[in-house]
């Protein structure tokens, strides 16, 4: 009952904080997607440019830190 009772408190206290980071979140998420989509699109051209660089010493059986 005394755990109950907590939440209770925990629920009366914490609600005016909560309900404007749960309305927040969405709008959050939506403008900061475009910045997600560029650091996948970023690291995909950089993993691409990493493997042609190494694509040589690869071939050539370079050292194996190389491989992989």
């Amino acid at each position: 009952m005394a755990t109950f009772l907590i939440w209770i408190l925990l629920l009366v206290v914490c609600w005016p904080l909560a309900l404007p980071a749960l309305l927040l979140y969405p709008l959050v998420w939506l403008l900061l997607l475009p910045f997600r989509i560029l650091g996948l699109a970023v690291d995909g051209l950089l993993g691409f440019l990493r493997a042609v660089f190494f694509l040589p010493a690869r071939l050539l059986g370079g050292p194996g830190h190389l491989r992989g």
